[in-house]
């Protein structure tokens, strides 16, 4: 029988950890095991509208914005470029963490180019949600219209807020249209220039000591041979190029943001790990082929705890399907593969993975960006048999029931990559590392 683990692999200096599905894959738990060996951790995309949650010391953290590696003490944590940051909802992260004992300080470091979000996206975001006829179910925390915003250069950046005769000259020219948009489309009152100008002066005052040059910072720490985790947020099928368009993220999402997000060369890079599900599952809107029944529905996300970590709305969850992991593997370049929450199929007694679609009498292998193939697809099917037996206890490759290691095998035949993590429950401990190491 085929094992999905025959591959040697140095300790390497540059990864980076991305999401192979539609987000939700179980990122956190990966980078919270891979910070244990990284010097620097970075978030190079997205805002906090994706969430990591990370049981550290018996207690569960569900981190928005700043890297969970911030939880290990010798790490520095770099918000890149690539990551659109709500100063509130930073600020608030960061007592929360100190709350908690974990002190940040000199830790966590902002790229001085990182696009901030105002108060203007949120609203903006909010209404254009409520009152649009499609709804994209996004959680309306601004990051959509501050993407817009900085790719029709009229965003504020970090450095900006730094310099408050910058800040105001910009905040005043921008929020005059922006309230023009509010009062002629949305039929909403004008925003004070005044009260946004004091309230994120004071977030300067508190965000000056955390700005920093990030690219140049990680330019040295790679110069010295520091070991560099690149932390993606969503998946690649919310990627607002290579994702499910229009159902997407408003940001770079898959392997190539990393670089773009935080000013790292792609010479730089020495693997690139995605992160999958035993299964499949999506938040909010958009196709999804492979989706259970209602009554499935409910027991998978009964036992997989299957709630979004930033909005508290039930995934969908369905089959895994082969079709969208190996596009995300090809898009990417995956050199390795990580299988999340395997020990939630362990009640199932078949199991099915989705390896074709069929549509408008077609059989399509590979996957399709056509929107109409997509929702009304009928997935193609493989069956197999499940290993009805708790597995959360298992802690090496071997003494997996036979169906799981048949099951893992033949996903890592589908997909293309070797399978070198896999995750059977939510603890660190319960965790199979099926790769070898040299020194």
């Amino acid at each position: 029988m085929p094992v999905p683990h025959l591959v040697r692999i140095k300790i390497m200096s540059n990864t980076i950890l991305v999401g192979a599905q539609w987000g939700d894959e179980g990122k956190g738990k990966v980078i919270d095991l891979l910070s244990a060996e990284s010097d620097y951790i970075v978030r190079y995309q997205g805002g906090n509208n994706a969430g990591h949650t990370v049981r550290f010391d018996k207690k569960r953290f569900v981190l928005h914005l700043i890297p969970s590696g911030i939880l290990h003490k010798r790490t520095i944590c770099v918000i890149g470029n690539g990551v659109v940051v709500d100063p509130k909802v930073l600020f608030e992260e960061i007592a929360l963490l100190e709350k908690q004992g974990i002190r940040v300080g000199k830790r966590l470091k902002v790229s001085e180019t990182a696009h901030l979000i105002m108060p203007y996206h949120h609203l903006i975001d909010a209404l254009h949600e409520t009152h649009g006829k499609r709804k994209i179910g996004t959680t309306k925390r601004g990051i959509g219209p501050c993407y817009a915003d900085k790719m029709a250069r009229q965003g504020i950046r970090v450095v900006d807020l730094l310099n408050s005769k910058v800040f105001a000259e910009r905040l005043r020219e921008i929020l005059r249209e922006k309230n023009e948009i509010l009062k002629k489309i949305y039929h909403h009152p004008p925003l004070s220039f005044s009260k946004i100008l004091k309230e994120y002066l004071g977030y300067a005052r508190k965000l000056k000591r955390y700005a920093a040059n990030a690219t140049l910072l990680l330019h040295e720490a790679q110069a010295k041979r520091k070991r560099v985790l690149f932390e993606g947020a969503q998946g690649t099928f919310l990627d607002v190029d290579h994702g499910t368009y229009p159902y997407v993220t408003s940001s770079s999402a898959t392997s190539g943001g990393a670089l773009t997000g935080s000013g790292t060369p792609p010479s730089r890079i020495d693997r690139i790990i995605g992160v999958v599900k035993a299964y499949t599952t999506r938040v909010g809107g958009g196709p999804f082929p492979t989706q259970f029944d209602s009554k499935l529905m409910k027991v998978i996300q009964q036992r997989g705890e299957e709630y979004g970590a930033t909005t508290g709305r039930p995934r969908r969850c369905g089959w895994f399907d082969a079709v969208v992991a190996r596009q995300a593997a090809i898009v990417n370049g995956l050199d390795e593969l990580a299988v999340m929450k395997l020990d939630v199929l362990d009640a199932m007694p078949k199991i099915k993975i989705c390896t074709a679609y069929r549509y408008g009498g077609k059989l399509f292998r590979d996957f399709s960006y056509d929107i109409d193939v997509l929702r009304y697809a009928k997935p193609v099917y493989e069956e197999h048999p499940g290993w009805r037996f708790d597995v959360s206890g298992i802690r090496s490759y071997g003494k997996l029931p036979l169906n799981a290691r048949r099951y893992l095998a033949r996903l890592s035949e589908l997909v293309g990559v070797p399978i070198t993590i896999v995750s059977v429950g939510s603890e660190r401990k319960q965790t199979i590392f099926l790769r070898k190491r040299d020194g």
